[in-house]
């Protein structure tokens, strides 16, 4: 590994990369991606419009884990089942009018049996209505770059303008099991029960996993199903081997045995062609030599770990980085803005970077403060 220090400049990060297509399957519409890196492996009409069917609820569950993450809930608030909500049909664990369910079983219910009546009650839980919820699902899809999703529902069921694309699908589940790993707590179980509360008294209720991979793929960790008239067989299917995480998304399958025996081709072909390179970047950089500021020095670092998709061919043990910074720069420097790069070649090529930041504010000296600086210097001299 070698390591350079050198003048900070700006480079152009790479594109993102796609493998060469080395194999076929019978669906319409998919994508194969490494999770950590964003790096899509495989696609098939990638961008073509489809109906999404419950695979809508991996928007719904990074809603949810989003709100439990910012303290807006938690997985032990009580949520009261709404008329509404008890009335959706389609995937569901029957809950009733004014039932009340706790924020984590109604996770359970949406991840593992897929229910539509579990995902609205927590769509009103979180903004009182639907309605309100599928702006946020919306705003949210913007924010990750899902340029062609448009949501109607928080469950899936179908609607004409209720539409995604593969790629998309690809990206909000990499939203959610980056940010919100804790989600294969829920989506990698494959039987269990939840406890119905009504006024006839309680009564256990059985789920079983809508994602049969679960049980049939050694490395399965999730995500969702989703089945309609409209969108067929349609899979977002994640699994974990040698700390790859993979997802594939197989949308408008003919039957369920293919969208499962599809995502099962597709990770196999990922994880044997595939090699993860990880750099924690855990060690320290020198401060930055400030000019006019209140300190002549300031504390920064490397801001995170660094990871990248080797294809088979590509040898990570020649992959090198170098540290690019300036000698010095003018103050003020503000907390969190850029102060370098360290940057990633392999065979000569770029492959990647990761910013250097700052890790505290410093102010521009005043009059006030040099001529108080200079004071102290002389103070010093006359000792």
């Amino acid at each position: 590994m070698i390591l350079v220090i050198s003048l900070f400049s700006i480079f152009v990060c790479p594109k993102p990369r796609v493998y060469a297509q080395a194999i076929e399957i019978s669906s319409p519409s998919a994508v194969l991606m490494e999770a950590s890196t964003g790096t899509i492996i495989y696609e098939k009409n990638a961008t073509e419009l489809v109906h999404p069917a419950s695979v809508t609820k991996i928007m719904t569950l990074l809603l949810i884990f989003e709100a439990l993450d910012e303290g807006k809930i938690k997985l032990s608030d009580e949520v009261t089942v709404s008329e509404y909500a008890a009335s959706m049909g389609g995937s569901q664990v029957f809950l009733e009018p004014g039932e009340v369910q706790s924020v984590e079983s109604l996770i359970k219910c949406i991840a593992v049996s897929s229910a539509n009546d579990a995902a609205v009650a927590m769509s009103e839980y979180l903004c009182s209505t639907e309605e309100a919820f599928v702006d946020r699902m919306n705003d949210k899809a913007k924010k990750l770059g899902m340029t062609q999703t448009h949501f109607v529902n928080c469950n899936g069921l179908d609607e004409d303008e209720h539409l995604t694309t593969a790629q998309d699908v690809a990206i909000m589940s990499r939203e959610l099991i980056t940010k919100y790993p804790q989600v294969f707590q829920y989506s990698s179980i494959w039987m269990d029960t939840i406890i119905h509360r009504t006024k006839r008294g309680e009564s256990e209720f059985g789920l079983a996993n809508t994602n049969k991979l679960i049980s049939q793929y050694q490395y399965a960790t999730g995500l969702k199903t989703g089945s309609t008239s409209l969108a067929k067989f349609c899979v977002s299917a994640t699994a974990r081997q040698n700390g790859i995480d993979l997802i594939a998304v197989i949308m408008h399958g003919d039957d369920s045995k293919t969208r499962f025996s599809d995502a099962i081709s597709l990770l196999n072909y990922g994880f044997s062609i595939c090699r993860l390179y990880e750099d924690q970047n855990e060690e320290e950089i020198a401060p930055m030599k400030l000019l006019g500021g209140e300190q002549d020095f300031a504390a920064v670092k490397i801001s995170e770990p660094f990871h990248y998709l080797a294809f088979r061919g590509e040898d990570i043990g020649k992959i090198e980085k170098k540290i690019v910074m300036a000698n010095e720069v003018h103050a003020p420097v503000v907390e969190g803005n850029g102060a370098g790069e360290v940057l990633y070649y392999l065979n000569g090529a770029q492959i990647g970077s990761v910013p250097i930041i700052y890790m505290e504010s410093v102010a521009k000296a005043t009059f006030l403060h040099c001529f108080c600086k200079c004071l102290s210097l002389l103070a010093m001299q006359s000792i």
